[in-house]
């Protein structure tokens, strides 16, 4: 399997592309390819990369695995392509932003606009079996990605990461908090918003409001 990622990621990364564990994850994520369904398509696979350049990052949202329904996941954490049917977390996530904000709720579930402003959308796993969840964890892609997490925190300041439930939670320990912020609150989930830990967290304005304090543009958060 070829790596199609932005070039200034490459700067950072290439020595991770090289270790044995990476090696190994993308023959094994070719295989699965070639005999099963998984999503997103080969071309999108590093998406939040390709979307998001290296010196761009201002703010990595952390996700945990794509969607594994036909035509949902596009490469990045929380978003589908345009036309599909909103997910419940991504629902959620459009009723906050709708309160917190006062922006209209989206027609499209496309986030591509975000990740081109410099929100890296990461998921923790970036592929996944047709209806599967969880079906390509413990791979070798938890370890990729927190490398990602962990370089973006050594070599950048200032960024804000966002930590939605207690999976995303668990990838503080990556992350120098002397020199990034963190905003943590439950997932946008059902199952966590209705029980309270979601709407009411403001992430979107308190994003923005950090983001101005230290000199850097505000994200736009309005979709189409």
């Amino acid at each position: 399997m070829t790596i199609k990622i932005e070039h200034s990621w490459k700067t950072y990364l290439n020595t991770e592309f090289e270790k044995s564990y990476f090696q190994d994850l993308l023959k094994n994520i070719a295989e699965e390819y070639e005999n099963h369904t998984c999503f997103p398509k080969k071309t999108d696979i590093f998406n939040a990369f390709n979307h998001c350049a290296f010196d761009d990052v201002k703010v990595v949202i952390i996700g945990q695995d794509p969607y594994h329904g036909v035509g949902q996941a596009n490469g990045l954490c929380f978003s589908v392509n345009d036309g599909i049917a909103h997910p419940p977390s991504l629902i959620n996530i459009f009723k906050e932003m709708e309160t917190d904000l006062g922006i209209p709720y989206p027609k499209s579930g496309n986030l591509t606009p975000w990740a081109d402003q410099g929100v890296l959308l990461l998921n923790a796993t970036l592929t996944v079996r047709a209806h599967e969840a969880g079906s390509h964890q413990k791979k070798g892609w938890e370890q990729f990605t927190d490398s990602v997490i962990k370089t973006i925190s050594s070599e950048k300041e200032n960024v804000i990461f966002i930590h939605w439930g207690g999976y995303a939670k668990k990838k503080r320990k990556l992350i120098d908090t002397s020199k990034h912020t963190i905003f943590e609150s439950g997932h946008p989930s059902p199952l966590s918003a209705n029980r309270g830990y979601w709407f009411g967290n403001k992430h979107f304005s308190k994003i923005n409001s950090q983001l101005e304090q230290v000199g850097v543009s505000a994200i736009d958060w309005k979709l189409p």
